[in-house]
């Protein structure tokens, strides 16, 4: 059993303001994640998952109740703050890639290094073993033009894992891509988490989500069902 939860959240609640409306996106959320648990986030649009996965990423805050990240609370802090927490612990795979399109893939993948300071030549070498790691080792001087959608979310994953975050957060990270490149790209997150990276998805795709150990099923900003996925027992 762990000592402590890597993310732990307590009634949680979400409320946005548009004009006189008032949207309720999460209703009281409680769940811990643990270290190296790989989790997948599904539920309809309006579920409030695209919500959860902004507040655990702290691109957002909640209104009320509280959001642990490694024992701290997050929940109120400041912009700066957030954003330095999310630089130094949080790596992020978006649906649409989010590549500067005039820049090589090896100077994508240094973008948050450069954001923190590293020197030039360490960033360097940190970004070619990302993309090594991704199996893109001979193609860091291409743009994003010259590659496929597989190889830009490869691009994507290796600038999430650069840093060495605790987490990383996949929001839709298929949905771009047709069903065997996507199988692909999940094949990557596999062995991410056998490696011991902690991975949380958000997807709509049930067959997506059954590569997670875990699924929280969210329905009008309340958890359904938290359950383990139950995997057939492969031969040796």
């Amino acid at each position: 059993m762990q000592d402590q939860a890597l993310i732990k959240v307590e009634k949680l609640h979400k409320i946005y303001q548009l004009g006189k409306t008032q949207v309720h996106a999460l209703r009281g959320i409680d769940f811990e994640i643990q270290p190296k648990e790989y989790v997948a986030i599904m539920g309809p649009s309006g579920s409030g998952k695209s919500t959860l996965m902004n507040i655990i990423g702290c691109l957002d805050v909640p209104t009320t109740g509280k959001y642990y990240l490694n024992g701290k609370d997050v929940s109120q802090l400041s912009e700066d703050e957030l954003a330095q927490i999310r630089n130094q612990n949080i790596g992020f795979v978006f649906q649409t890639f989010n590549l500067l399109p005039r820049a090589s893939a090896l100077h994508n993948v240094e973008l948050p290094l450069i954001y923190n300071g590293t020197p030039s030549r360490e960033r360097r070498e940190r970004a070619r073993i990302a993309l090594e790691k991704v199996g893109l080792g001979d193609r860091i001087h291409h743009k994003p033009n010259e590659l496929s959608g597989g190889q830009r979310q490869r691009v994507a994953i290796a600038r999430a894992l650069v840093n060495n975050p605790n987490i990383i957060l996949a929001d839709e990270p298929t949905g771009n891509l047709d069903t065997v490149t996507g199988e692909e790209i999940m094949q990557i997150f596999d062995e991410l988490n056998r490696q011991g990276n902690t991975i949380i998805l958000v997807t709509h795709e049930f067959f997506i989500a059954q590569h997670a150990h875990r699924i929280i099923y969210l329905r009008d900003g309340k958890i359904e069902k938290d359950e383990i996925v139950q995997k057939e027992t492969e031969e040796v």
